[in-house]
């Protein structure tokens, strides 16, 4: 996610140097043959403006659409930090045996430590970096053996955390209400990761990225030959500004629609899994200073992942 530091100039014109060194040498071209040639190759402005138009009006729309899907996800991790929370609340409140505290504190750690890799897992998952090795921070190597047989790891751990779930019922440590009140926290997990994949899985309309750059495209092919008996040589870095920007606001929206391609527009799941780490290991008094301390670096960049 982009943050409010300053964008170095290099990253927002970077993406479209090339677009743009190309469009500068077609529009000097064009006014070579203009001026040198004494060739009137200008057309009426009402051309390009009336496609110009229609194609503003069809970036916005995609632009918007492009954000709907990063906003959702963000959205979406949003409630996984609100249900991280609430299912540490729970594992410390409701889990309970007057007879060996130990045993009930070495067990409310697992079933929070998976959550916290649970968060991990899931991200890397969509980042397409699934590493099971890399959750033996927060699991047990029998544990990492359990989900290895997963090809979603984030479902293996919501698997073993369901079935602590059924040996603390089955041990009196919580009762049926208190059961079903934590399953269904599980639950909440499960749609989570359903929402995250039907993002990630659902390839944004092709055919209408293709159609709108190839018009735009042809905006700009245009473009030179309507402003040149305006403008003359100011046509040249006039012309390259103006498809900048629709090259810039054609970008942004591509890399908005894929929240979750490891690039500093998505969605900042590493960020706030280390966020759930930090209020999890809070409520069982462990506290890790490892990735805040990295944070802190990370912040003096223009984005965080």
């Amino acid at each position: 996610m982009l943050l409010k530091n300053k964008i170095p100039f290099r990253y927002m014109f970077g993406s479209i140097r090339k677009e743009a060194i190309m469009i500068a040498l077609y529009v000097t071209f064009i006014a070579a043959i203009h001026f040198t040639f004494r060739l009137n190759v200008s057309i009426p402005i009402s051309v390009p403006m009336i496609l110009g138009t229609v194609i503003s009006l069809l970036l916005a729309f995609r632009a918007n659409q492009a954000y709907d899907r990063w906003w959702e996800a963000r959205i979406i991790w949003g409630a996984i930090v609100n249900d991280s929370r609430s299912w540490a609340r729970q594992v410390v409140s409701f889990i309970d045996n007057p007879y060996n505290d130990k045993e009930i504190a070495a067990f409310e750690n697992i079933l929070i430590n998976r959550q916290v890799a649970w968060s991990f897992a899931l991200g890397r998952a969509l980042r397409q970096r699934k590493n099971e090795r890399d959750l033996g921070k927060w699991m047990s190597k029998q544990d990492i053996e359990f989900i290895s047989r997963y090809s979603n790891s984030a479902m293996g751990i919501l698997e073993l955390q369901a079935r602590d779930l059924k040996y603390a019922l089955d041990n009196g440590w919580i009762n049926t209400f208190q059961h079903i009140q934590m399953d269904n926290t599980l639950n909440k997990f499960s749609d989570h990761m359903g929402k995250c994949e039907r993002i990630k899985n659902t390839v944004f309309p092709s055919t209408y990225g293709l159609y709108l750059h190839l018009s735009m495209n042809l905006f700009i092919m245009l473009l030179p030959f309507a402003l040149i008996a305006i403008f003359g040589w100011l046509m040249i870095p006039l012309v390259t500004l103006i498809a900048s920007c629709f090259w810039l606001i054609e970008k942004m929206s591509i890399h908005l629609q894929d929240p979750f391609e490891n690039k500093p527009t998505d969605t900042p799941i590493t960020t706030i899994a280390e966020t759930i780490e930090r209020d999890l290991h809070q409520v069982i008094n462990q506290h890790s200073l490892s990735h805040s301390a990295e944070r802190v670096v990370e912040a003096k960049q223009f984005y965080v992942l």
